[in-house]
């Protein structure tokens, strides 16, 4: 594996209405077999509805949504000896903005009976203040690297 070559990021575009490119890789992680002026119709729809609900600007609840719910901590199994241990790592930036991306719409696809877009606006709103099945999810996560700190010193 270390002799392949470095994988070149591509730089993402802004999204159109925002001009934002976490927006723009939301609307991406939103997206299912290319369509993707359904997934902006969904965020944006999303964004309108934070915007009537809270009288806030929607990308400054969605920024606080994703800081809530970006993990600091994560476990990894580690085989040592004949034994997986599960041990604690930081998560890094990118990683870190994906999984927080990945729950709220893990969460929001849980959720029955609504539109998608009522869906992820209600869980964006809920994550931005803290609570929601997303942040329960970063809860759980530290809770299980706390837990297996012991382990920490097998990380090399």
């Amino acid at each position: 594996m270390a002799r392949q070559k470095k994988i070149k990021r591509r730089e993402l575009l802004p999204d159109l209405v925002y001009d934002n490119v976490n927006v723009a890789k939301f609307i991406n992680y939103i997206m299912r077999k290319g369509k993707k002026t359904i997934a902006r119709k969904i965020v944006y729809g999303a964004f309108n509805i934070i915007k009537e609900k809270t009288q806030k600007e929607p990308l400054e609840v969605f920024e606080q949504a994703i800081k809530n719910t970006s993990p600091v901590l994560e476990v990894k199994p580690r085989r040592v000896g004949g034994a997986t241990y599960q041990i604690p790592v930081e998560v890094r930036g990118g990683r870190k903005l994906a999984l927080a991306m990945r729950w709220i719409i893990q969460a929001a696809k849980s959720k029955k009976g609504r539109q998608m877009k009522e869906k992820l606006a209600e869980e964006i709103m809920s994550a931005a203040g803290g609570t929601g099945w997303a942040v329960k999810k970063k809860e759980d996560t530290h809770k299980m690297a706390e837990a297996n700190r012991a382990f920490a010193h097998f990380s090399w």
